[in-house]
């Protein structure tokens, strides 16, 4: 967006809320993660790498990262980190997540907007003790909220629960803990049994590309044969617009064809799954009846087709 259209342009129309028309709740990356596939220079200072519109030479430095979300008006902005990709060796990880700490630092430092919150974000690859350590530090740098970064890029579940636990025992008790980029329905329930509060994954739009719907039996491709002639919802039990009013044979017919309706339809449908997910995992851990709950879900899901 600090490239195409620019942030001033965004700020002049009341920022990501009145240039979106979305009056709910804004978090903003902060370009780290994002930068990691264009392959940047890194140096102390700053991230240094190309534009992928012109191929000018873009710096992005901690505290560029901060004015810019700060001039985009997110509720939520993240501190400048360095991901790295895994598996890696431990010096590089351990560098990473030095880096990571120290550009922590800077950033709150340059945060101005007490009207909105700036969250620090952990790394330590899959090391549990790095994961510690850094939960440690940034936690004493002091933010309201934190990123558990670096995670949902190919580790094993058990791995990734691994690097979860040690950082939720580090954080305080009423910060936000927030797993990055992590959205599969499996993932979230592991999650929040460890005390995770916020997640966000492009799953349910990158699934309803390639013709996935999410469905409490398990996830289910629309290109099956069987739907060609069959007329019904693709979950019964679902009120999403899609599903009151659409046919698997109709759905199937637009995934087949490539006609873009079809994605958008099932992406309004993986989203409406997502809602109910989130309102059930609340409202059981709010009766305390989650980890019951939680397992149900993931046998039912386990053993369904998705039917």
């Amino acid at each position: 967006l600090s490239l195409r259209p620019g942030e001033s342009v965004i700020a002049g129309q009341g920022g990501l809320h009145g240039f979106m028309g979305w009056k709910r709740p804004i978090l903003t990356d902060s370009g780290g993660y994002q930068v990691l596939s264009l392959h940047p220079r890194i140096t102390e200072r700053e991230l240094v790498f190309r534009s992928t519109y012109d191929g000018s030479e873009v710096r992005l430095s901690p505290e560029r990262s901060v004015a810019i979300q700060e001039a985009l008006g997110s509720d939520i902005a993240m501190v400048l980190d360095v991901p790295i990709a895994l598996p890696a060796e431990r010096v590089a990880t351990q560098d990473a997540m030095m880096r990571t700490l120290r550009w922590a630092e800077r950033s709150k430092v340059a945060h101005r907007r007490t009207d909105r919150a700036l969250f620090g974000i952990v790394q330590g690859g899959a090391d549990p003790a790095l994961r510690t350590e850094s939960a440690r530090e940034t936690a004493d740098i002091g933010f309201p909220g934190f990123g558990i970064g670096g995670l949902a890029v190919g580790e094993t579940a058990d791995e990734r629960n691994r690097a979860i636990e040690p950082v939720v025992a580090e954080l305080p008790d009423r910060a936000v803990r927030y797993v990055m980029g992590l959205g599969d329905t499996e993932g979230i329930l592991d999650a929040v049994a460890r005390g995770v509060d916020l997640f966000d994954c492009v799953l349910p739009t990158r699934l309803a590309r390639h013709g996935k719907a999410l469905t409490r039996d398990g996830d289910v491709s629309i290109k099956r044969s069987e739907w060609l002639e069959d007329e019904s919802p693709i979950e019964a039990a679902c009120s999403c617009p899609v599903c009151t009013r659409y046919g698997r044979s109709y759905l199937r017919h637009l995934i087949r064809t490539n006609e873009p309706t079809g994605a958008r339809l099932l992406t309004v449908h993986n989203l409406a799954y997502m809602y109910r997910l989130m309102d059930d995992i609340r409202s059981h851990v709010a009766d305390a009846t989650f980890r019951d709950w939680s397992a149900e879900v993931v046998v039912r899901r386990a053993m369904g087709r998705g039917v």
